[in-house]
């Protein structure tokens, strides 16, 4: 095999000189998904609400020699995302990729939800997506072209089981429909709008290793087990990179085969 040719091919998923801002980047998958853009060469934009987890983050990313910045916002108020977006310029010049990974979940019966946490859900999951889309997506816009990887679920898909989650399955169905709808919208922009979206993964958000939850969201699953959120991390590199550059409006599936059945 010509070993031009596969460092051609390999070169398409470098990121170096891009800037990635990653919202809810400081544990879990937004972690993961920070490092391995850091990886792939790109700075990277730390985006949370606990300021020693984002300090964690730095350093972790610092040993890669990657250029960080951190900004405590809170993605579901215009005006914290309009200083994301201010301070990531200051520190960068321009905003290449965003990871819009913030997410919440309320486990309960849909006759037990709450007002307050079904706006909870809904607002940082699909009100903070659009409102960080909508900011970052006009910076896109004015610079040239951009690129737009929200992460929803394959619980836009299915119900979950045993536990009910009605507020959480609904806002990652509108984040899929959204993905799609920038997708069409900003295609003669030059903006791309993918989604990511993963199975069962072993994170603080889904406990995965509890007994009550095995049967159903580990033994049903053909592969028989969780994702590491590392697992996530070449696939992010795909949809943030150039190797997927004919490729926006998709909703990109990782779930061992869960949704097979």
């Amino acid at each position: 095999m010509n070993n031009q040719a596969v460092g051609s091919v390999l070169d398409k998923f470098r990121l170096d000189g891009k800037t990635a801002v990653v919202t809810g980047a400081t544990r879990g998958i937004g972690r993961a998904l920070a490092r391995a853009l850091a990886e792939a060469g790109a700075n990277i934009v730390i985006v949370g609400r606990d300021e020693g987890a984002a300090r964690e983050v730095e350093a972790e990313l610092a040993e890669l020699g990657t250029q960080t910045l951190t900004v405590m916002a809170e993605i579901t108020q215009r005006g914290d995302v309009e200083r994301l977006l201010a301070e990531s310029l200051a520190r960068f010049g321009r905003v290449d990729i965003l990871i819009n990974n913030a997410g919440t979940c309320v486990h309960r019966p849909a006759l037990d939800v709450s007002d307050d946490e079904w706006r909870q859900v809904m607002s940082v999951n699909v009100d903070g997506l659009w409102l960080a889309s909508q900011v970052f997506g006009r910076h896109m816009a004015d610079a040239g072209g951009g690129n737009i990887v929200n992460i929803g679920s394959i619980s836009a898909q299915i119900v979950n089981r045993p536990q009910w989650q009605p507020a959480y399955n609904a806002s990652k169905a509108a984040v899929h429909q959204l993905t799609k709808s920038l997708a069409a919208e900003w295609a003669p922009l030059n903006i791309r709008v993918n989604a990511l979206a993963p199975g069962y993964v072993k994170t603080d958000m889904a406990p995965v290793d509890d007994p009550k939850f095995r049967q159903r969201w580990i033994d049903d699953a053909p592969q028989q087990r969780a994702a590491s959120p590392s697992e996530l991390g070449p696939a992010i590199v795909f949809l943030a990179s150039d190797a997927s550059s004919f490729m926006t409006g998709s909703v990109l599936v990782m779930d061992g085969g869960y949704t097979l059945f």
